[in-house]
């Protein structure tokens, strides 16, 4: 399994040359085999582009699995060349809402007209749109585990995807608070998210916030990256890559985060753009 980290941002994106080098597009993880690039895309911030220019001019033939409905994890989907052409094949799965709509209208809810010239369903190549509960999934070879996880503003699912060899949790948005603050004031580790990450390779996870941070602003739904490493810890996870930086967070000061989180027994990186994991 090779996961390729195609847009590690949060909330919005980051231009500038003080986020150069961690990157400012926003969340996309793209998974693959081998040299073959991704066939599996977790979800489609503007990052998405990056695996479209991976394929070069080779159509993208594959899945992209949505967390959620927030802009900033969709808005790379009509910017997306590699899916939308002719020779195109693009399955686009997202968490069943609890209004009952389909993946399609929830789709055409954040693209369609006067907020987007077309809606999703005029987009170019063979593409279809399916709504996924919680348990276990088949999706391009991958088994996937979804699992709801706190998070505000519609439903959110965090996934497991496994190829029989090796193993990675994506949980990019996630308000453990929403459940208590835990014993550690950072937040429940509750059964969704300790099973998900239960013995992962990497655990990719959102890092929004910073400990001090975390007071004031838990009620808009994200997680201090101090969490994700103590869930790791609990979960024995390998490794924790901290992701959903803040658009404001400069480079020096996501070294700065990285430096802090470093504990015993577990890898801990700070997600940057353009890195490829091989496991």
């Amino acid at each position: 399994m090779r996961i390729h980290y195609l847009g590690v941002r949060g909330s919005c994106p980051a231009p500038g040359p003080q986020y150069v080098r961690y990157g400012g597009h926003t969340p996309c993880v793209g998974i693959g085999r081998g040299d073959e690039p991704p066939h599996l895309i977790l979800d489609a911030g503007i990052g998405i582009g990056v695996a479209a220019r991976m394929l070069a001019d080779r159509p993208f033939d594959g899945t992209v699995l949505l967390t959620h409905l927030h802009w900033d994890h969709v808005t790379g989907l009509p910017f997306f060349p590699a899916g939308d052409r002719s020779d195109g094949r693009v399955q686009l799965l997202l968490p069943q809402q609890e209004n009952g709509e389909s993946a399609l209208q929830t789709v055409a809810g954040v693209m369609r007209p006067p907020y987007f010239p077309i809606e999703p369903d005029l987009l170019r190549g063979d593409w279809s749109f399916g709504a996924l509960e919680e348990g276990v999934h088949e999706i391009e070879g991958f088994e996937v585990l979804a699992r709801e996880i706190p998070h505000k503003g519609g439903r959110c699912f965090g996934y497991r995807i496994s190829d029989g060899a090796a193993t990675v949790t994506f949980m990019p948005d996630h308000c453990p608070t929403d459940l208590g603050w835990g014993p550690d004031e950072l937040g429940a580790y509750h059964e969704a998210a300790l099973a998900l990450a239960n013995g992962a390779d990497v655990l990719i996870h959102d890092g929004q916030l910073w400990v001090e941070e975390l007071a004031a602003q838990a009620a808009f739904g994200h997680a201090a990256a101090e969490y994700a490493v103590r869930l790791g810890q609990q979960a024995g996870a390998k490794s924790v890559v901290i992701f959903h930086h803040r658009h404001t967070r400069t480079d020096d000061e996501l070294d700065e985060l990285g430096a802090s989180l470093q504990r015993p027994g577990i890898e801990v990186t700070v997600a940057a753009e353009g890195t490829v994991t091989q496991l």
